[in-house]
């Protein structure tokens, strides 16, 4: 079986206000409610997401710092036409999410952020602006 390449959107839901630490980047306060990240997975889109979406894991990616944390969490991935990581980033400002922590996992690119608040009422914008598929583990 070949690895699947492609990227990702995963809404994380926070029930309370959260003061967390995010790795380098520093401490950042999380209001409760739900946010969107937009990540690419070139290297096993499988493989990162099921890590994503588990509560228990060593802290390595920014957006680790959330899902051990959240309340829940849900994963839709772009596949097999990916839209670039970035662009995914553009649909959810779009769509109204407002960027949330400067320099959030977007280490290697030239955008502020890949993390945005966003209102659950966005979400379903989000998935058929980006046409986006449900990814269940």
């Amino acid at each position: 079986m070949s690895v699947r390449k492609g990227t990702y959107v995963l809404f994380v839901t926070l029930g309370s206000d959260m003061d967390l630490t995010v790795g380098a980047l520093g401490p950042h306060r999380f209001t409760a409610g739900t946010y969107c990240y937009v990540g690419s997975a070139m290297a096993g889109l499988d493989q990162r997401l099921k890590r994503h979406l588990a509560h228990e894991k060593k802290l390595k990616w920014h957006v680790d710092y959330l899902t051990t944390v959240c309340e829940s969490s849900e994963a839709w991935e772009s596949y097999p036409d990916a839209i670039p990581e970035c662009a995914l980033g553009r649909i959810v400002e779009e769509c109204g999410g407002v960027p949330e922590m400067k320099g959030f996992g977007c280490s290697d690119c030239h955008c502020s952020t890949h993390l945005f608040k966003i209102e659950p009422t966005v979400i379903q914008n989000i998935i058929a602006k980006a046409h986006l598929a449900f990814y269940l583990v």
